[in-house]
């Protein structure tokens, strides 16, 4: 069934009237005429400009009759948008590209200017219909993405990718100055488009405010911002001129305006825009003006919230249909050779739609699961490879016992200089050194281009380490507390756990994201200093996340996260312990029982294996972090003075859990107490006992943790954490008795 733009662009293009010869002449004389007189917009450019918008004009006529044949699962269109393709034109095609869900007309535009044996409309429908075929995702989603095409996949909705593609734009220049051979060229610009409604978000203003701090100090920053701005966010209006008003005048953004139905204007608009930021590599804003025809998606009911006469009205605002009234009016094309052209695309796509709609899909959770099982596989492989360094970069005498601090210190040194793209950044990271001396002297050792400070934004930090590992760098960027990480969590959770998944692994954002967290900072800080709570990290689906707790266990496995990171492309959390950064001994003061060189034999990095301790055979005591040596100490207590012999199991990795080292070890003894300094509800505790009992576990199990509390000022964080009586308590329980 016809839609009713559809029907009103060909009456529409009948009304265009061609001017007479005696005004015009013949019209333009061949493909490389102007196509109006003052402007170097051509005929050519005009003609692939229109077909990239009839294209997209198709697809999403197309989506909605899959949809409602029941073999279509996406319908959110760019309907209304097409003047996006006006930018395409305008850039070079291997500028990088994160695009919103409503750049079809930019993705077919980019397409035809790369030499390439796929038919891009073609890849499009295989998304709509969810087809393995598709060549980005396969299959996963409905997403804007191809390797060949420098565009970076995006499955964002509220500009979340927006601090990538500010990271993207650094990375450029950085990867230049460090000499490393990126993925863009160096004098590529990246571009990432967004809706007004988008504008609004945290993330969309964070994002264009590190843009222009970045370019304050001079940094260069060669970044175009497009802003589509079609007046409404689904159903809420967009205030009349709130973007111009918001971006207009903002110091150091260079911002272009120009309405979509005039395509000679955005043509010009969008080249002045990218020629700005490619020339000065400071950041451009381009606001696009443009309509959004056929609702927000196929099954948006747009007459609930805009009358008949709105909806109307924007029909003769189409952009397809300016740049049509721009071929006719100009001598190009007369109305009948426009229709014909139209009508020729919608068969062509109607036939692609055909073709595609029975092609197979994912059939099982296997299948679907492939990118995340594969990417895991990779990590572990390549992490079991890693050693770590037994001395500084460039000393030859072997290293001083040192606490965890030092060390992990000492192995970031060795990252950052055994990898020509590693970048260490974050808040008071470089010459301060860190809040807790771990980073100390690597800006120093490093120097500046390598080691660097950020602004206070954990979104736009994570957005640079997620721009900087697509651009060919090794992020290691830091988070300075726990509890800060929640203010940006969808850089993880929606942008960089994503992107080997829904790009089938073609694209990947390595990274070790550093995080200094948990509690027993003997009540300093509160909960910002000392929040306990992992869960909202654990149930990422493809992030590893380290924990350790011992300095020998931090450099074998920050070492095996750089490996897996450098080499698979894996995206690595490691959580370190503030309270045993500076932790020297372990069971009375002056043993140095928790320096580095206290285990026997080197340690085994491997990505999700634990590491146990002792040889006990009246229980297992499973624990993580701090954990570690309190249960150690628990440990001796129970063998002095209770008589019970216990082993202490150090999980070392939350995700992916081994749970089949600690299976070995609970079958060896047959009784587990997990010791967990996370809270009660959503802690790791809850994981290792459900993971024990899938593992059809026997014996008897148990576990502490702390409450499900936040972390209150003074001794009365004691209240709510579990302590080392609490784990003689519960093992005496667990081996009664004794």
């Amino acid at each position: 069934m016809a839609e009713p733009i559809d029907d009103y662009f060909i009456s529409a293009v009948r009304q265009v009237q061609r001017p007479p010869t005696s005004e015009s002449g013949s019209g333009p004389s061949g493909p490389d005429a102007s196509i109006v007189a003052g402007s170097d917009l051509t005929v050519a450019e005009a003609l692939n400009v229109f077909d990239a918008q009839l294209g997209s004009r198709h697809l999403d006529l197309a989506a909605r009759a899959l949809r409602g044949d029941g073999i279509g699962y996406y319908t959110i269109g760019s309907s209304g948008h097409e003047s996006n393709a006006w930018v395409a034109a305008a850039l070079r095609p291997t500028d990088p590209a994160l695009l919103h869900y409503r750049s079809g007309g930019f993705f077919l535009a980019r397409a035809a200017q790369v030499a390439s044996d796929r038919d891009a409309e073609r890849d499009v429908l295989l998304g709509v219909v969810a087809a393995t075929e598709e060549p980005i995702s396969g299959g996963r989603h409905k997403v804007f993405g191809r390797h060949d095409l420098a565009v970076v996949p995006q499955t964002s909705t509220i500009a979340s990718h927006l601090p990538r593609a500010v990271g993207v734009a650094f990375s450029i220049v950085r990867a230049g100055k460090l000499g490393v051979d990126g993925p863009w060229p160096t004098d590529a610009i990246a571009v990432c488009s967004f809706g007004d409604a988008s504008a609004n978000h945290s993330t969309a203003v964070g994002a264009i405010n590190t843009a222009l701090h970045s370019a304050y100090q001079g940094m260069p920053m060669p970044i175009l911002f497009v802003c589509e701005d079609n007046g409404i966010g689904i159903s809420t209006r967009t205030p009349d001129g709130w973007i111009a008003a918001a971006y207009g005048a903002r110091p150091g953004l260079h911002y272009v305006t120009a309405d979509g139905t005039d395509p000679v204007a955005v043509h010009e608009a969008a080249t002045a825009a990218a020629q700005w930021a490619r020339t000065r590599r400071a950041p451009a804003f381009l606001h696009l003006r443009t309509v959004r025809l056929m609702g927000h998606a196929g099954s948006d009911v747009e007459s609930a919230y805009r009358t008949p006469r709105e909806i109307g009205a924007d029909y003769d605002r189409d952009p397809v249909l300016a740049t049509a009234r721009l071929l006719i009016e100009s001598g190009v094309c007369d109305a009948d050779e426009i229709v014909d052209r139209y009508e020729a695309c919608r068969s062509r796509v109607l036939g692609l739609a055909k073709e595609v709609a029975e092609l197979p899909q994912l059939d099982s959770a296997d299948a679907v699961l492939a990118p995340l099982t594969a990417a895991l596989d990779d990590a572990i492989a390549a992490s079991a490879d890693a050693h770590p360094a037994d001395n500084p970069p460039g000393d030859s005498s072997p290293a001083e016992p040192s606490t965890l601090a030092q060390t992990i210190n000492r192995t970031l040194g060795t990252i950052l200089a055994d990898h020509p793209g590693a970048i260490l950044f974050g808040e008071d990271v470089a010459r301060k050194g860190g809040v807790y001396g771990v980073t100390r002297g690597l800006q120093k050792a490093n120097g500046r281009a390598k080691v660097f400070d950020t602004l206070l934004d954990e979104q736009a930090i994570l957005g640079l380490a997620l721009g900087a590992g697509v651009s060919g760098l090794l992020p290691i960027p830091e988070i300075q507390y726990l509890a800060y990480v929640h203010n940006a969590l969808d850089q993880i959770r929606g942008e960089g756990a994503t992107l080997q998944f829904f790009s089938d692994r073609r694209y990947r954002n390595p990274a070790i994201v550093r995080i200094a967290g948990y509690a027993y900072q003997k009540g300093f800080g509160g909960h910002f200093h000392n929040d306990n709570s992992v869960a909202a990290l654990m149930d990422i689906p493809g992030v590893i996340i380290a924990s350790p707790a011992h300095p020998d266990d931090a450099a074998a496995m920050l070492t095996a996260c750089a490996d897996a990171a450098a080499r698979t492309g894996a995206f690595c959390i490691q959580l370190e312990p503030i309270a045993l950064y500076h932790t020297r001994d372990l069971h009375r003061e002056g043993d140095g029982g928790w320096l580095s060189g206290a285990a026997e034999g080197a340690v085994d990095g491997t990505i999700g294996t634990a590491r146990t301790h002792g040889s006990g055979e009246d229980l297992v005591l499973v624990t993580f972090a701090n954990g570690v040596p309190m249960s150690l100490r628990a440990a001796e207590r129970l063998r002095a003075e209770h008589g019970i012999d216990a082993r202490v199991v150090d999980l070392r990795w939350l995700a992916p859990l081994p749970i089949d080292d600690v299976l070995r070890e609970a079958n060896a003894v047959g009784k587990v107490l997990v010791v967990d300094e996370t809270r009660h509800s959503g802690g790791v505790g809850q994981a290792v006992i459900t993971g024990l009992v899938e593992a059809d576990f026997e014996g008897r199990m148990a576990r502490i943790s702390a409450r499900d509390s936040f972390i209150p000022l003074g001794d009365a964080a004691l209240e709510v954490l579990i302590s080392e009586d609490d784990v003689i308590a519960a093992a005496r329980r667990m081996v009664p008795g004794r």
